[in-house]
């Protein structure tokens, strides 16, 4: 079965490749909205790959793919990983910090924040609860430290 691995570094290089192809061969790029991936703003060329990389079935994995994302960027990708996962189209194995990346639907979440690897609701996971609590509570977190 076909899938990837995403993370930034190999991301980048990916990117260079690109170009080197598309020097070649410019339909290289139809692939990814007719433009080189290292031409367009981060949040735009990660969505490019995601969009295109992600139409075929496979299995996914994912290492902190908010890495430099707004979070209006994380919410874009967030559907996407929502509408293709839902579809039974991939499979999306993801290591992530973002509570709006973990917020998706359609993801099991597993903690593995002790040797026992478990299954965890969103509300349980510790990014979530300290977002939490930093918006109840945000005058006590700038409070200076005594």
């Amino acid at each position: 079965m076909p899938g990837s691995f995403f993370g930034w570094q190999i991301f980048q290089h990916f990117a260079e490749l690109l170009n080197t192809w598309a020097a070649a061969d410019r339909g290289q790029l139809d692939y990814f909205s007719g433009k080189s991936l290292t031409t367009q703003s981060h949040g735009q060329s990660l969505m490019s790959f995601f969009e295109s990389r992600y139409k075929v079935k496979g299995i996914y994995l994912l290492d902190e793919p908010e890495t430099a994302r707004s979070p209006k960027s994380q919410i874009a990708l967030l559907s996407l990983l929502d509408k293709m996962s839902g579809a039974g189209h991939a499979q999306f194995i993801i290591a992530t910090h973002s509570p709006l990346i973990l917020a998706c639907p359609s993801l099991k979440l597993y903690s593995f924040d002790s040797l026992d690897i478990s299954s965890t609701s969103y509300e349980q996971t510790p990014h979530c609860r300290l977002y939490k609590s930093f918006f109840d509570q945000k005058d006590e977190f700038l409070k200076p430290k005594k």
